[in-house]
């Protein structure tokens, strides 16, 4: 008998938390929405969404211990996902409005605007996948959604396998240039798309994450 995968979508005052839980569960999993720091940190996955500005997400975040409950899950190697704003956290910093916030620090990088015409970055888009990928495993030629106005446009993590560690599998996006569209990296991946709102792409996508659970 195949145990049902728990999921915990960390509520901490960020909007897209029913969708993104809806969306989780009709993959297959049981999901919880709760800010509670000991079932995100004992969960078999952990679902970090995110929309709005870089600085109110990190404030919310900090304020229901999200940083070190995602450190902690990390340190064990349990999964977690990041969505949206939900990725960008990761990074070290974002600059907004000629504000600069500190992140996660997860990885490298710096969440910008995006070099556009045409902001937000509204609607369905390719990607480019890396070959070693496992999120996007059966769906590298499938359409994503997003909606963004800032984003990760350079992630030296990502450009040379070299080396005792193995760099994380980054997968990029264009939109006036190019941007940080997912990335995977042991227990951590997170995508800059909505995942939720991808059709069958993204239910795809999610049963892929589902897979990587222990």
């Amino acid at each position: 008998m195949v145990r049902v995968k728990k999921v915990v979508v960390l509520d901490y005052g960020s909007g897209n938390l029913r969708s993104v839980e809806r969306a989780v569960a009709r993959v297959g999993a049981d999901v919880e929405v709760t800010a509670d720091p000991h079932a995100a940190v004992e969960a078999d996955g952990l679902v970090v969404p995110g929309v709005g500005a870089f600085a109110a997400c990190m404030d919310g975040l900090r304020a229901v211990e999200g940083p070190r409950i995602i450190g902690k899950r990390l340190a064990g190697g349990r999964p977690v996902l990041g969505i949206c704003v939900g990725m960008q956290i990761l990074f070290d910093r974002g600059v907004e409005h000629g504000q600069d916030s500190a992140g996660c620090a997860e990885w490298p990088g710096t969440v910008e605007q995006l070099q556009a015409p045409v902001l937000p970055h509204m609607g369905w888009n390719t990607v480019e996948t890396p070959t070693d990928t496992v999120l996007f495993d059966g769906i590298a030629d499938q359409r994503f959604y997003f909606v963004h106005s800032y984003g990760v446009r350079d992630f030296p993590l990502g450009r040379d396998g070299t080396g005792p560690l193995r760099p994380p599998a980054v997968t990029w996006a264009e939109h006036g240039d190019r941007f940080v569209a997912a990335v995977e990296n042991g227990a951590l991946s997170a995508t800059q798309f909505h995942p939720e709102k991808s059709g069958d792409a993204g239910a795809a996508l999610l049963t892929n994450w589902l897979g990587t659970l222990g």
